[in-house]
């Protein structure tokens, strides 16, 4: 009789539930995460059972062992997957009981896995990532401390040669404890510049040629790092049913709120692929720099986010619209495996992939 099987992960350990297709439950077995007897546990299970996970923390690894002991692994969607399952109380047993009964009705939130392989390159474009961001805060505090003491100092890029020679020059302005941290600031940004710059010389090494990294290549203001971070997080897009699809997952579709005749968007939602929404903003962020340059006036992504800063006069409305088309752009791409083509259409709409 075919067994469907619940997992409910903890950092140390996991408790498994079955359920038989007469919807019958087993017993429930809290299995330790030593590698040993993990494999053992999984190893007795009948050949090619279906175990059903959440995503977590620690599913990476257990994942790894599920198909290599020869069983199909099914990652569920924990919050959503909370709200389908019966009952007020969260216990161990009743979350692997749930898992299991939403596996055999057909009800289960399933995620994508990627690849072994592709989760592993997902690493290193992460902790480039991070490594920017802790660039951007390092260099905020920098600004803030300058304008906290109304230093001015006129320039284009406070970090650039010209602009650090112009900081240094200045230095003396501020207070004692200031000016000590702005200097461990300003080594801290040559510390995280040099390991971007070994980060980017190692992803060299280990992205192999990829022809959906070529194509969202063609994306405007895409570049090596971003159609790199697009093509592993996007994966496979034949597992989106539309653009839509893909734009909603990447978090740059606003969250609609209607209740009778009354009607709302919202924010954009959080709960989504965090990081290929970091890249599509990136991306809208530097059109609305490159929208200055003569030559990109007539691009319909420079277009687009003039049409909506004019309407809604916010910059991040803007830009979430372009981050859209982006969004919407790369599913036909991928689709298609064409490059990115200027939309011939000249309808005034605020994020269609077509015009």
């Amino acid at each position: 009789m075919k067994q469907f099987i619940g997992c409910d992960a903890h950092k140390k350990f996991s408790v498994f539930v079955s359920m038989n297709e007469e919807g019958e439950y087993g017993p429930a077995i809290r299995v330790s995460h030593d590698p040993e007897e993990f494999r053992s546990f999984l190893a007795q299970l009948p050949a090619g059972s279906h175990i059903a996970l959440e995503t977590s923390g620690c599913y990476y690894w257990m994942v790894d062992a599920i198909e290599e002991a020869g069983h199909k692994a099914h990652l569920a969607h924990a919050f959503t997957a909370k709200r389908r399952m019966e009952g007020r109380h969260k216990t161990n047993d009743r979350d692997a009981r749930g898992l299991a009964m939403l596996l055999r009705n057909g009800t289960l939130p399933e995620v994508w896995i990627a690849s072994k392989e592709m989760r592993d390159q997902r690493e290193l474009l992460r902790w480039r990532m991070n490594l920017s961001n802790m660039r951007t805060r390092v260099k905020n505090r920098i600004h803030a401390m300058l304008q906290r003491y109304n230093i001015d100092i006129a320039v284009s890029d406070l970090f650039g040669d010209t602009g650090r020679a112009a900081l240094l020059a200045r230095q003396n302005e501020l207070p004692h404890c200031n000016h000590r941290t702005m200097l461990e600031q300003l080594d801290l940004i040559d510390v995280v510049e040099t390991k971007i710059t070994e980060c980017e010389e190692a992803l060299d090494e280990v992205l192999y040629p990829s022809v959906e990294r070529d194509l969202l290549d063609s994306l405007p203001c895409v570049g090596k790092v971003l159609s790199a971070v697009l093509a592993l997080e996007i994966g496979n897009v034949e597992r989106f049913a539309g653009p839509d699809r893909l734009a909603s997952y990447a978090g740059v579709v606003p969250v609609a709120r209607e209740s009778a005749d009354w009607k709302r968007k919202d924010n954009c939602p959080r709960d989504c692929n965090t990081y290929l929404k970091w890249a599509y903003i990136e991306a809208a962020n530097l059109i609305s720099i490159r929208r200055r340059t003569p030559s990109w006036r007539e691009r319909h992504v420079v277009q687009l986010y003039e049409r909506v800063k004019e309407k809604t006069n916010q910059h991040g409305k803007a830009t979430m619209a372009v981050a859209r088309h982006l969004a919407e752009a790369s599913y036909w791409i991928l689709k298609k495996q064409e490059i990115y083509r200027e939309p011939q259409s000249r309808r005034r709409t605020l994020s269609s992939t077509h015009g």
